[in-house]
């Protein structure tokens, strides 16, 4: 995306398109996002309400897989000369990112959950 991520614009391009059919189709689901100030927004809680999310913690990087592939991209990430190439870039490491680490990701989540209850509030080894 292009710009500011604002809570509207979070609820027109992301969530009413792409998350509620997806959440739709799939009842069981738990949908999971972190606490950035458009994810928070009154539109956007007011749209999700409808899902239901869990409660999530303000800095709970313990508990969001999606940090460490954001991390995994980082560190694969060359420079980039303009926005295009950069784009271009994120695009295929993403394209090709091993879904084994993705699904290692996720099947961490019981272990996640239970250190974070053990921490209390402090780190874990994730």
């Amino acid at each position: 995306m292009r710009g500011t991520l604002t809570g509207q614009r979070c609820v027109d391009d992301i969530l009413r398109p792409h998350v509620g059919p997806l959440l739709n189709g799939l009842p069981e689901a738990i949908f999971q996002q972190d606490n950035a100030r458009a994810h928070t927004a009154r539109v956007a809680q007011d749209f999700l309400r409808h899902f239901q999310p869990p409660p999530w913690l303000a800095r709970s990087p313990d508990l969001s897989p999606v940090e460490h592939v954001w991390n995994q991209l980082k560190r694969q990430m060359q420079s980039c000369h303009s926005v295009h190439d950069l784009e271009l870039a994120v695009q295929d490491l993403w394209a090709h990112l091993p879904q084994d680490n993705i699904r290692c990701l996720i099947n961490s989540m019981p272990d996640r959950v239970a250190l974070c209850i053990e921490a209390g509030s402090g780190p874990t080894r994730y």
